[in-house]
C-alpha cells in the first residue's frame, strides 16, 4: 500500500471513530473543551521517602504538561506501597533479579476552608531489575531506576483515572481483594491450625517457590 493510500485509510479511520462519539481522553470533549486544564489545577501533596519523592515529581510533569505550574483548586494526596522480592534464587542462595510490586491509593481533594474529597483510586504496576552484587554503584543504579519507572507507571495511570474522572464524574471502581490461590509455606513451623499458607503474587507465583520478601518502601502523607 502507498503512503498516500495508508495516509487515506487514516483520515477515513479517524472520521469513523469521531462517528461513533469516540473523542480523545485529553482532548477536546462533548463541548470542545478537554480536561488538560483540570489536570493542571492539581497539586500534588507531598509523599514523604526517596520513592515518594519520585511519585511525586512524576505527577507533577504528567498533570502540568508543558503548561506553567499554578495549581489552586484542587489537592492530590497519594499513599503508595511497593515491595520487591528476591527471585531467581542460586544455590548460594544470592538472586538474580528483584521483582517489585507497587500500589497506590489516590484522594481528590477541592481546595477549599473546608476541603471535600472529590474522588478516589486505586492504580498498581509490577516491575523489576536484575542484580549485580559485585558491582554496589550499578546496583544501586538499577534500583534507583527501577524505583523511578515504577513512580512514572503510577503516575501515567493515576493521570488517566483522574481524567476520566473530570469527564465523567464517575468515580472508579473500588479497589477489591485479589482471589489469588494459597500454597503451603513449607519454611514456617506449623500452628495449632494446620499448616501455614501464604498467598500467591500478582503473577500467580508464590514467594516460597520463587524468593524471599526482600524488603518494601511506603509513603504516607502528613496529616
Amino acid at each position: 500500500m502507498s503512503i498516500f493510500s495508508r495516509f487515506c485509510a487514516g483520515i477515513a479511520l479517524t472520521g469513523a471513530l469521531a462517528g461513533c462519539g469516540f473523542t480523545p481522553l485529553y482532548g477536546g470533549g462533548a463541548q470542545g473543551q478537554g480536561v488538560s486544564p483540570e489536570l493542571a489545577q492539581i497539586y500534588v501533596a507531598n509523599i514523604g521517602g526517596r520513592y515518594g519523592q519520585l511519585l511525586r515529581l512524576a505527577l507533577q510533569k504528567d498533570l502540568t504538561g508543558s503548561g506553567a505550574e499554578m495549581p489552586q483548586l484542587y489537592t492530590l494526596q497519594v499513599a503508595s506501597g511497593l515491595a520487591e522480592e528476591s527471585v531467581d534464587i542460586h544455590q548460594d542462595n544470592t538472586s538474580g533479579r528483584i521483582r517489585g510490586n507497587a500500589s497506590a491509593h489516590w484522594r481528590l481533594f477541592s481546595v477549599k476552608p473546608v476541603p471535600e474529597l472529590l474522588a478516589e483510586g486505586n492504580v498498581r504496576t509490577m516491575d523489576g531489575y536484575n542484580t549485580l552484587y559485585e558491582q554496589y554503584f550499578a546496583q544501586t543504579l538499577n534500583e534507583e531506576t527501577f524505583q523511578g519507572r515504577v513512580a512514572d507507571t503510577l503516575a501515567q495511570s493515576m493521570k488517566q483515572q483522574l481524567a476520566v474522572w473530570f469527564r465523567t464524574h464517575h468515580a472508579p471502581g473500588a479497589a477489591q481483594a485479589d482471589d489469588l490461590p494459597r500454597y503451603v509455606d513449607t519454611d514456617a513451623m506449623p500452628e495449632d491450625n494446620g499448616a501455614p499458607t501464604q498467598s500467591a503474587g500478582a503473577d500467580g507465583f508464590p514467594a516460597s517457590a520463587t524468593g524471599r520478601l526482600s524488603h518494601s518502601t511506603s509513603t504516607s502523607n502528613p496529616q
